[in-house]
């Protein structure tokens, strides 16, 4: 017979399970992911608790009073098919308020999603894997020698809300490497970063005025990992992306669903958008 439920906020201690769990699924996620991921938002990680265990995760992040995304949503086999899942789904997304929420969803799963969640499809997202080598271009900077105030605006032009907090942990962590390209008038016409991984390396973000731009970021980015594995996470609605990753001889790995709260369109130019910063974060 198994105890009452308790759905409550994560510690930080139990992110680190979350991100175990993701890993345990597949997902594939950083190193350093969970210390970056709680910085956002302290109160959007979510567990449901039964027999004194965890046995769900999930989190809603608030970025700011406009967005929150949601993530890290998995069930112990052993008690799935309960109902457990749809309960934490409910409590967590309470935290998200009015806010526009979104989600990589696993593209299986969108009927659910639309009919019980309240979301709705709005394209896909697919993840390719690539070998690093190469030779470093030249001319592009490293993220830290690029003004933050400048990085963090050509940011929030490229993802639904401003992450200041996000983006200082994320450019400074240990094993993330991050490069720019600046105009002839000195501003932001992409940025990239790399990260390490539980099994090898993603990029992300990946955003560039133009993919010639994209390209010089992503060769820099994997000038160093020669004969490693990487993953992009690419939009699949930016054709110009889909282009990169197939005449690179990228493999498919799989595919995701973006949905949002809203039927609304949700103001991102994915035409630059050449690798989603994280599936879990958006």
């Amino acid at each position: 017979m198994m105890d009452d439920i308790l759905f409550r906020v994560m510690t930080r201690a139990e992110v680190s399970k979350a991100v175990e769990w993701a890993a345990t699924e597949g997902w594939n996620p950083g190193l350093a992911d969970a210390e970056c991921f709680y910085e956002v938002d302290p109160e959007g990680f979510f567990c449901a608790e039964a027999d004194g265990r965890i046995v769900g995760t999930m989190s809603v992040v608030n970025y700011d009073d406009r967005f929150s995304f949601y993530g890290f949503f998995v069930v112990d086999p052993a008690y799935r098919a309960r109902g457990i899942g749809m309960q934490l789904y409910r409590f967590a997304m309470r935290h998200a308020g009015t806010r526009v929420v979104g989600c990589d969803g696993v593209v299986a799963m969108v009927d659910k999603y639309q009919q019980r969640g309240g979301l709705f499809l709005h394209y896909n997202n697919a993840r390719y894997e690539g070998v690093g080598g190469g030779s470093m271009p030249e001319g592009l900077l490293p993220i830290g020698d690029v003004k933050f105030d400048e990085l963090a605006a050509y940011d929030a032009a490229h993802f639904p809300a401003r992450r200041e907090r996000f983006l200082q942990c994320w450019i400074k962590q240990k094993g993330h490497y991050g490069l720019a390209q600046l105009d002839s008038e000195g501003k932001i016409s992409g940025y990239g970063l790399r990260r390490v991984c539980q099994n090898g390396h993603k990029l992300g973000p990946l955003f560039a005025r133009e993919r010639a731009t994209a390209e010089r970021i992503l060769d820099g980015l994997v000038a160093g990992i020669p004969g490693e594995q990487f993953y992009l996470d690419i939009p699949v609605p930016n054709a110009a992306a889909v282009a990169l990753v197939q005449n690179r001889k990228m493999t498919p790995v799989f595919y995701t669903a973006r949905l949002y709260s809203t039927r609304d369109p949700v103001p991102l130019p994915l035409d630059e958008i050449f690798g989603v910063t994280s599936f879990e974060l958006g």
